[in-house]
């Protein structure tokens, strides 16, 4: 990882997700889908912006909680607020200084069905931003999906792991 970080990785992804919402306009944003994606663009960007709020709130208290999400309304409905939301999210973390991502924490996430306690883990705030930006690059291939269903184009590299577009790459060069 390079010493920029956070000014890097993180505001590449959410700057995608800008991307993303200069394609769609408020009806594509919030159209819900049947089937296997049962959901709307609107409420997987809006989860993509709560882990990344997570972690901004657990900056104050070393932990950082999952579980408790925002799960803002008005971010799921409102093209505009997903914009806000993200301009504001690229202006924080810019802001960090990159000391801070050397930082132990604490994380909570449920990930076990039918446990009534969720146990708290040790990780690092370097490592939870590429936890948010890896999460991010899942929904928004989910994303992608649904844009095409509704014949909203979207640049090819989209969604797709940066590890995997260098390794798309070397194959391109190697033919």
């Amino acid at each position: 990882m390079t010493s920029r970080f956070p000014g890097s990785a993180v505001e590449d992804i959410l700057v995608q997700g800008l991307e993303l919402l200069s394609h769609l306009d408020q009806e594509s944003y919030t159209r819900r889908f049947s089937g296997p994606l049962s959901s709307c663009v609107g409420a997987h960007y809006r989860h993509v912006l709560d882990h990344f709020h997570c972690l901004l709130d657990g900056l104050m208290d070393g932990c950082v909680d999952y579980d408790h999400r925002r799960r803002s309304l008005a971010i799921e409905n409102s093209r505009d607020a997903g914009v806000a939301a993200t301009e504001y999210l690229i202006a924080a973390f810019k802001r960090l200084p990159s000391a801070v991502l050397s930082q132990e924490c604490m994380v909570v996430s449920n990930v076990g069905y039918g446990q009534p306690e969720t146990p708290a883990v040790r990780s690092t705030l370097n490592r939870e931003l590429s936890y948010c930006v890896g999460h991010a690059i899942h929904h928004f291939a989910l994303v992608k999906i649904l844009c095409a269903s509704m014949l909203v184009t979207l640049p090819e590299e989209f969604g797709v792991a940066p590890s995997t577009l260098q390794y798309q790459q070397t194959q391109a060069v190697a033919c």
